[in-house]
Parts: C-alpha cells; sequence; structure tokens
C-alpha cells in the first residue's frame, strides 16, 4: 500500500508540473522568437559575416555612350537602347568586403537593324555598406567578353565598376537597382582603328542570400 500510495502521489506530481514546464517551454521559445523578431525588424544587427554568399538575378537596359578611335571620340552606329541581363555570386570576406563571378550577355541594335551580342564574363571584387535595411554595395570586374557582329566575331577584354541599392526584404531575399559603366576595348593590330566602346547600364536586381 505504501508503495502505491507514493506512485500515485508521484503520478499526481507530474501531472501538476508538466502542464506549467511546458507552459514554460513555450514562453521561452516564444521570447526567443520575439528576440529574433525584434533583431529582425527593430534594430538590424550585422546582416554578413565571413562565409556568407549571395546569387543575383539582374536584368535591365544599356545605353551606348561614348565610343573612342584614336583619342578622338567617333559617332557609334549602334543605337540608342539595348537589353543586358547577368548572373552573379558573392562569396563575403568579412561583414563588408566580397569576392565573386559572373557572367552575363547584353545586345544592341545598329542602325541597319544589325544586332552586337556581347557575353561579359568576369571575377567581382566590392565593398558593401548597410543603413538598416539598404544594402549599397560597390563593385567592380574585369574579365572577358566575346563579342558577334554580322559575320564578325571579336574576344577582349571589358571593365565594369558600378554602385547598386538594395532592400533587404527579409533574411533570404533583397531587391535593388544597380547603376554601372562598361568598357569594351577592341584592340586591333593596327592601333589607330582601336575602338574603346562605352555602356551605361540601369538595371533591377534580385539577390538571395545563404
Amino acid at each position: 500500500m505504501k508503495k502505491a500510495a507514493a506512485f500515485f502521489l508521484l503520478l499526481w506530481f507530474f501531472i501538476i508540473v508538466s502542464p506549467g514546464y511546458a507552459q514554460q517551454t513555450e514562453d521561452d521559445s516564444e521570447d526567443e522568437e520575439s528576440e529574433a523578431d525584434v533583431d529582425w525588424y527593430g534594430e538590424l544587427p550585422t546582416l554578413y559575416s565571413q562565409g556568407d554568399k549571395t546569387f543575383s538575378i539582374s536584368l535591365g537596359m544599356t545605353f551606348p555612350t561614348l565610343f573612342i578611335q584614336d583619342k578622338a571620340l567617333i559617332e557609334s552606329n549602334i543605337s540608342t537602347l539595348g537589353g543586358i541581363g547577368c548572373l552573379a555570386f558573392n562569396f563575403f570576406l568579412d561583414s563588408n568586403f566580397f569576392l565573386g563571378a559572373e557572367i552575363g550577355g547584353q545586345f544592341n541594335s545598329t542602325l541597319a537593324d544589325n544586332m552586337l551580342y556581347i557575353i561579359p564574363i568576369g571575377l567581382r571584387t566590392g565593398y558593401q555598406f548597410i543603413i538598416w535595411r539598404i544594402e549599397i554595395p560597390l563593385t567592380l570586374v574585369a574579365g572577358i567578353a566575346p563579342q558577334t557582329f554580322l559575320t564578325h566575331a571579336y574576344l577582349g577584354f571589358f571593365l565594369k565598376g558600378g554602385v547598386s541599392a538594395y532592400y533587404r526584404f527579409n533574411p533570404d531575399w533583397s531587391f535593388g537597382m544597380d547603376l554601372s559603366w562598361s568598357w569594351f576595348p577592341q584592340w586591333t593590330k593596327e592601333p589607330n582603328k582601336n575602338v574603346d566602346g562605352n555602356f551605361f547600364n540601369l538595371i533591377f536586381s534580385a539577390r538571395y542570400h545563404f
């Protein structure tokens, strides 16, 4: 009888205490979630650390600007508007500096309705500022750019520099706009026929953070 009484007392103890413990555990979990919410929706913590990565998809417009031949401005037969797209990957070395790579493509029509196609492939580096949920990366890209026009093909160097502004929508995604300047030199065996083509790019981007 004593063993049975002790068993029932112990059972009643667990019945009484367990709901309170479960409630306390649930409250602690809610407190942790609310603290995380405060971190994200209130005062934002540092958004990046070493090893963080982003992948971006970008589409926009490209505008031909300056074309230089033999140190003189020349009139280009490329029309005023083209299309541009890019896939880019960034790896953060710390909360600000990053390295990465990108591949893109752009097309521009000429006054005679022919098409110029360029496929820039390059390595990226940059520095990113963070103001609340606004991320402002400054980026420099260098690499190679296969180019085709009618039956002509050219493989050359390219350089691109730009500034972006992204709104961090949630921990996984940010959306924004890129403004960049691309330089595509065409160097030939006859220096007086070399041409430096410059394009201004206005691009809208989505970035995935992981």
